[in-house]
């Protein structure tokens, strides 16, 4: 939002020496979201991801070592409301991903709009994140020597708008693009489950056919965007605020699923491999759900 209003304000006040070079470069520029991104190690540096991460705190947690000279896709989940565990592990130096899988470098997609904000998409460009376009995964799994992570979040806007502490559901069955994407690229898919992910703040009632579900889906719909009316806690007090709740995140990475290049893939194909990874998913969270403090019985819900 201030991004688009300081863009605003140049265009208002004439301040065209600055906004008219600005828009070039942007046009110029508009392509490196989907050609692997530019991240700058100076971004993800700043002091503050530090103070970030140990906030909840997030933790990376390695079940299986991933040879590096393969490409990957990860399969992020749950959403949540502002995935803070991709964020803190994915795209600040202060995660361990680094010592735990040496060789691997991690491109982060989210929702190509973002890229469209001016100001705003070199902030985001430079923590690592890049679009979660066909053309840009493709680019980084197409990348020769292996080593190259598309981390993915499946879930998306959908599953944001019914993140709530305690309930256990997965936006999947519907989403089977990543899995086509790895078998034309013959990526191995590793699922993640980030335990506390769905902890850090509690949304506004919008169950399904009410009001403000119905706003936000038409929203979502038409931008892509999901809208979530949440709250958390505030900084001197733990009732109400902006502030996310303090509770640890554990991003467990789960163990690849090697797959056979097929450049031509068959939806028979697609929804095997597709049924194998929502196993494996499940498997990760039944095996660690305890760890993390989720009672046994709870089970993992997919949509």
């Amino acid at each position: 939002q201030i991004c688009f209003m300081v863009m605003w304000l140049l265009i208002i006040f004439n301040c065209w020496f600055l906004y008219i070079p600005y828009l070039a470069w942007m046009y110029l520029d508009w392509r490196t979201p989907e050609q692997g991104g530019r991240k700058s190690t100076w971004v993800q540096s700043w002091t503050v991801w530090k103070h970030f991460n140990d906030y909840f705190p997030i933790r990376l947690i390695k079940t299986q070592d991933l040879d590096p000279g393969h490409n990957y896709i990860f399969g992020y989940h749950p959403h949540g409301i502002l995935v803070a565990g991709a964020f803190g592990n994915f795209c600040t130096s202060y995660s361990d991903f680094k010592k735990l899988f040496p060789g691997l470098s991690v491109y982060s997609h989210i929702l190509p709009l973002v890229f469209g904000c001016p100001f705003f998409r070199e902030y985001v460009l430079s923590t690592g994140l890049v679009s979660v376009s066909r053309r840009s995964v493709s680019y980084v799994l197409s990348k020769q020597g292996g080593g190259n992570v598309s981390m993915i979040i499946l879930g998306g806007a959908q599953e944001a708008l019914v993140s709530n502490p305690g309930r256990f559901t997965v936006f999947i069955r519907q989403r089977k693009g990543f899995v086509r994407l790895a078998l034309i690229h013959g990526a191995s898919l590793v699922p993640l489950f980030s335990f506390g992910e769905i902890e850090l703040f509690k949304q506004i009632n919008n169950t399904k056919g009410s009001w403000l579900r119905t706003i936000q889906d038409i929203v979502r719909k038409y931008t892509g965007l999901a809208l979530p009316i949440f709250y958390g806690r505030g900084i001197f007090q733990y009732n109400f605020g902006i502030m996310p709740y303090r509770k640890p995140i554990h991003t467990v990475v789960g163990r690849p699923i090697h797959v056979q290049q097929t450049p031509h893939p068959t939806p028979e194909q697609v929804d095997e491999l597709h049924q194998t990874y929502m196993e494996e998913l499940k498997a990760l969270f039944d095996k660690h759900k305890g760890k993390y403090g989720i009672p046994e019985h709870e089970t993992l819900t997919f949509t």
